[in-house]
């Protein structure tokens, strides 16, 4: 196992009616901006929970927060943010809602230039705003985590930034959010813990026997109650178990003492920006072909992963391990995410362009080895045409 130092610091309210807590959450006489998306915690009824639970506080709204956050849309926030005096931000909703006002708590302080924020990945944030959220769907991590991925739609980027100054101070995960959410965002959801848990599992063995069997058991509960979660939407017991699993797939702990990879994610992100896919989609899309290319590099925890988590035991090494690939494609496609280019109208004719973008932003030594090139990128994308 190789060394970490390990801080996870948000204050988890997990359950039914956890949001009745919630002024305890937040300091007295804040005057809180909520941000939210496109207005279904309005439908929903999360939103009237919330003001009922903070009625002794002043507050403002932010909505209309884009899946895969635009910088465009937050700097709007940003102005709101210092026009109004906000001192505290309350994210109310998913991934991206979350995402998107990490940075606006950031961008509030940040000088005349916060896409800088973006391109120094966050190491030049001193100061943010305190912020917390009501989460809705279960995916990303990001309630508890300290990064975030941003899209500039002028120019087609999306990039990720770290801090601990964007870290949550708390999350309210109550499950039954979760019941009025459409299929395709619970699949998603469901691909998105999934791929987060195999980038942080999948790399190569260090004997981190903790962190390997914390994997397995997320990846385990996900295969088996993703499924699950499509037929019967209003299981409590299900939807807390999948929500849980997305939270702790990306919060810190399996991912301590152990190589990373990433490779998945940054190849995924140029065919949102370039394509408009969600970002799960393309998770599903690159996961299987990187596998295959990469098996060589990742053989050992690719045949763990199909022992302990698929049950391939019979048949040579690269017989199981194709079963693996194969198991995690059709385990993807069962959440009904195609895995294939051509799935979604793309013939592969973008791959040039793509492996542009990769190099205009440095991304040229990618995965747990750094070894990841342009052209293993580009074989990547052409196996998973």
């Amino acid at each position: 196992m190789n060394n970490f130092t390990l801080h996870t610091p948000t204050r988890i309210l997990f359950g039914k009616n956890q949001i009745t807590h919630l002024s305890n959450e937040i300091p007295a006489g804040s005057k809180v901006l909520i941000t939210y998306g496109g207005g279904s915690v309005k439908k929903n009824g999360v939103m009237d929970q919330v003001y009922s639970a903070l009625q002794d506080f002043d507050l403002q709204e932010f909505g209309g927060i884009e899946p895969n956050p635009s910088y465009e849309t937050l700097m709007k926030a940003v102005d709101v943010v210092k026009a109004q005096n906000i001192d505290f931000l309350l994210a109310v909703g998913g991934g991206s809602v979350l995402d998107g006002t990490k940075f606006i708590a950031a961008a509030a302080f940040y000088g005349d230039d916060p896409w800088q924020i973006l391109q120094t990945r966050g190491a030049e944030i001193k100061q943010a705003l305190p912020m917390g959220s009501v989460l809705t769907l279960p995916a990303t991590g990001s309630e508890s985590n300290n990064g975030a991925v941003i899209t500039r739609r002028a120019t087609g980027d999306k990039q990720a930034f770290h801090s601990p100054f964007v870290q949550p101070l708390f999350a309210v995960l109550d499950p039954v959010y979760t019941f009025s959410l459409p299929e395709r965002q619970i699949a998603n959801g469901v691909v998105d813990a999934f791929v987060h848990t195999i980038e942080q599992y999948l790399t190569y063995p260090v004997d981190a026997k903790v962190q390997d069997r914390f994997a397995e058991g997320l990846l385990l509960t996900l295969i088996e109650d993703g499924p699950k979660a499509l037929k019967e939407p209003e299981n409590y017991d299900i939807r807390a178990n999948i929500m849980w699993s997305a939270t702790m797939a990306l919060n810190g702990l399996i991912g301590a003492g152990v190589p990373q990879d990433w490779a998945t994610h940054m190849l995924g992100h140029e065919l949102t920006a370039m394509h408009g896919l969600d970002h799960a989609q393309t998770l599903a899309i690159v996961l299987p072909s990187l596998l295959n290319i990469k098996r060589e590099q990742k053989r050992g925890k690719l045949l763990q992963y199909a022992a302990r988590v698929w049950g391939f035991t019979e048949g040579d090494e690269e017989q199981r391990i194709d079963l693996a690939i194969t198991a995690t494609r059709e385990f993807f496609e069962a959440m009904g995410v195609p895995t294939r280019m051509q799935d979604y109208q793309l013939d592969g004719s973008s791959i040039p362009a793509l492996l542009v973008k990769l190099e205009e932003k440095g991304l040229t030594q990618l995965g747990e080895h750094q070894d990841i090139t342009l052209e293993v990128s580009g074989k990547i994308y052409a196996d998973a045409r």
